[in-house]
């Protein structure tokens, strides 16, 4: 694990996994510590991952505002870590509510980033809704033998005021993340409460009102390439693409909501193959800058 001291005095913590160059990961729940994205299915054989515990969850610190925690303000904890880790771009990767994060930081720097890839995102801090569909998701799973419990446990989380409130029907809830409710499924959902904060949960939207027009007019003139990558059975479907000039939208057959565990092979093949080519064409067009300047 190793450490940096953000803008205001907090230590955020991060550690790095694999090998290759850097591919910097924000985790989502919100709230939930980044070891729950694991080495990604395997993408650290193919990339360096640099997976950051936001402000107040994992081993990073607790800051004295806990204002601080909201989504818009963490965008300075993400360039604080691109800046302490001596990276003039990054490619940057971001999960369900970390997909959020990664939006609002391409938003706010797009001359930092070489790629942005996001991972069945949420787009609440756009002011999109990410559930459109999710009932049909749903029904289209009733065959399933723990459908009907899933259910109530959805509408449970559904009718919640709080995260706190909404934590007593996860583990009911919990199927209808995965493509499979195998053992694997069932240890990564078993893992989410000793690595969730739930103080980060309530704040991470909390009195946070997008600027739709503003932040999709700043999205719209985004110049690197984005992957947007759904789930098939994903519980908040992803109909966004549109926000982005450059795009490439991959619906994962079977996956759900973590895709790397429900097919880790197809995870890592479409990423480390997206970043790959973002990579090849920005020193593409660097040769290409370095050409004119020499004529």
């Amino acid at each position: 694990m190793e450490f940096l001291t953000s803008y205001d005095g907090t230590d955020l913590a991060f550690r790095t996994l694999g090998d290759g160059p850097p591919l910097l990961c924000l985790p989502g729940g919100p709230g939930r510590a980044a070891e729950y994205l694991g080495d990604l299915g395997g993408l650290s054989a193919h990339r360096t991952l640099i997976l950051p515990d936001t402000r107040g969850t994992g081993a990073s610190g607790t800051p004295a505002d806990p204002a601080s925690y909201r989504v818009d303000r963490l965008v300075a904890d993400v360039e604080a870590l691109r800046h302490h880790l001596g990276l003039d771009r990054i490619d940057l990767l971001g999960h369900s509510a970390g997909g959020a994060l990664a939006m609002l930081y391409a938003a706010a720097h797009p001359d930092r980033l070489t790629s942005l890839t996001l991972l069945t995102p949420s787009f609440a801090a756009v002011g999109l809704p990410s559930d459109t569909g999710a009932r049909e998701v749903i029904a289209a799973r009733a065959g399933e033998p723990w459908h009907a419990e899933a259910v109530l446990g959805y509408d449970g989380m559904r009718s919640a005021t709080s995260f706190a409130e909404a934590a007593r029907h996860r583990f009911a809830f919990e199927p209808l993340m995965y493509g499979r409710w195998d053992a694997a499924a069932r240890t990564h959902a078993a893992a989410d409460p000793a690595q969730r904060s739930l103080p980060v949960s309530e704040h991470y939207y909390a009195d946070y009102t997008p600027d739709p027009e503003a932040l999709r007019r700043r999205l719209a003139t985004l110049t690197c390439p984005v992957l947007l990558l759904a789930g098939e059975v994903d519980l908040w479907p992803t109909a966004a693409a549109s926000l982005f000039p450059d795009v490439t939208l991959t619906v994962q057959p079977g996956a759900g909501h973590y895709p790397w565990l429900d097919d880790p092979a197809a995870l890592t093949a479409t990423v480390a193959a997206f970043v790959t080519r973002a990579d090849e064409h920005r020193t593409d067009d660097r040769r290409t800058d370095d050409r004119r300047t020499a004529a």
